[in-house]
């Protein structure tokens, strides 16, 4: 019994001191995941997914969403800059890429790696609704979502070990959680985020936005938008862990205040 207590309190000091903290909300997160690591999967993960599937060839809608995707990117560096951040942007290779495909989403990989499919364009309507969702996912990068997703399934499924010390002892295992947290096999290749990593990514995302040059408030007519379109059949898989909808768009108008200051302090 005093063996087991040892043990606990061992696992809580090793938790405790492989926490980190979300930029902005300040939410302390379990980190089990190097961010060399989660970006070498990350870059991997996205490859493999360019090689299988087709880009657009819709050249205007490409480089409106290259375009907003830079924006975002610039307004990232920036906050990550005035706040003495910009460290944790080291390793980032940005990417924005438009899909060739029906299915109503986007999602954005570590190290900035971001894709939009062209069903989401027509939900978005213009700029500043694509400005919007990708705001949204690459925020889930920055705040390092899916290292903590990964360092969760670690904790849940191996007892807190590292992803080294994981790979070292049981590497099928290693490679099988990758395949788990990326979505390898699935066509996705992207992370079911809880609902506090997708609030948080919408406060972000506000912010990233408004940085950008993007009205905020643009941000609840487009989250109406997507969730009429979930009422319709079949949920988008964008939508699938997110808040109800009641929920976000309370949320958003809480937010908006804050966000309303970067956008027009631009």
């Amino acid at each position: 019994m005093m063996y087991k207590k040892v043990i606990t309190v061992l696992m809580a000091v090793v938790m405790l001191a492989a926490c980190t903290t979300v930029p902005i909300t300040g939410r302390r997160q379990l980190s089990l995941v190097s961010d060399a690591q989660m970006m070498a999967l990350s870059y991997d993960a996205y490859d493999q997914f360019l090689k299988e599937h087709k880009l657009s060839n819709d050249a205007q809608a490409t480089a409106m969403v290259k375009r907003v995707g830079q924006r975002i990117q610039g307004a990232v560096e920036r906050y990550m800059a005035q706040n003495n951040m910009s460290g944790e942007l080291e390793g980032y290779q940005w990417e924005f890429n438009l899909i060739q495909d029906p299915q109503v989403n986007a999602w954005a990989m570590a190290g900035g790696k971001t894709v939009v499919y062209t069903g989401l364009l027509p939900v978005a309507q213009n700029e500043t609704g694509l400005a919007v969702v990708m705001g949204h996912e690459i925020a889930h990068a920055i705040a390092k979502h899916s290292s903590e997703r990964m360092s969760q399934q670690l904790v849940q499924q191996y007892g807190g070990q590292t992803l080294s010390a994981l790979a070292g002892s049981q590497p099928q295992a290693a490679q099988a959680l990758i395949n788990t947290i990326y979505g390898v096999g699935s066509g996705l290749g992207m992370l079911k985020y809880g609902r506090t990593q997708e609030s948080e990514a919408d406060r972000l995302g506000l912010i990233f936005m408004a940085m950008a040059g993007y009205n905020p408030q643009e941000a609840i007519p487009f989250w109406q938008r997507m969730q009429a379109k979930a009422e319709g059949p079949g949920t988008p898989e964008f939508l699938s862990t997110h808040p109800s909808p009641d929920t976000r768009i309370s949320d958003l108008q809480r937010w908006m205040p804050e966000a309303m200051k970067y956008y027009k302090a631009r």
